[in-house]
């Protein structure tokens, strides 16, 4: 496990950035131990849904947890806007960092993450894996 601290910067893809962070790093899986800071618009897919909500105001990024895959990522996030009202949900790709985004990211090397459709759920589901690299344990 090797955990990684990042700094994203205005107009980036919150989930894309994290997700170009992995593979930048030559990782297959992630977790965000982590994370805060803002977002505009904010794409939110809020819990029973089946598209994201895009908020267009300033957004605080309170809280932000999940796994992170190539192009199979699952983040929640809790945000709030200039009331104190608070929204959470599934981060969607065009969620923009606003000023900055500060993520503890930890790096799982030797394992891997994807996602398969889940006949149970509905929904396409965490498969973790051992990738080749993998140290004996």
């Amino acid at each position: 496990m090797r955990t990684l601290p990042v700094r994203l910067a205005p107009d980036e893809d919150l989930r894309r950035a994290l997700e170009d962070v992995l593979a930048r790093e030559g990782s297959q899986a992630a977790f965000v131990l982590a994370g805060i800071g803002s977002l505009r618009p904010a794409k939110i897919r809020l819990a029973g849904a089946s598209d994201p909500v895009e908020l267009p105001a300033d957004w605080e990024l309170l809280t932000l947890s999940g796994s992170i895959a190539p192009g199979a990522s699952h983040l929640h996030a809790a945000l709030s806007n200039q009331k104190g009202e608070v929204v959470g949900g599934h981060v969607a790709y065009g969620s923009l960092v606003r000023t900055t985004a500060e993520v503890l990211v930890c790096l799982l090397d030797g394992w891997t993450f994807s996602r398969v459709a889940d006949a149970q759920t509905g929904y396409a589901e965490l498969v973790v894996g051992k990738s080749l690299s993998a140290p004996s344990r």
